[in-house]
């Protein structure tokens, strides 16, 4: 079949895998995180402002 060609089998085998149990699906939340980070930079606010305007030019 080329590219770009539609056959009506193809559309029945997706549908087909795309049947599943919901045991086997990934869970997303498995490892969601309920809490807080901190880091300290050295550079003050100004110095990343001036980073990020260098980045964006």
């Amino acid at each position: 079949m080329g590219f770009g060609s539609y056959d009506e089998s193809e559309q029945e085998n997706q549908q087909s895998d795309a049947e599943y149990d919901d045991d086997e699906a990934v869970n997303v939340h498995n490892n969601d995180h309920d809490g807080r980070v901190d880091f300290e930079a050295e550079a003050d606010q100004d110095e990343l402002l001036d980073k990020l305007q260098q980045m964006k030019d």
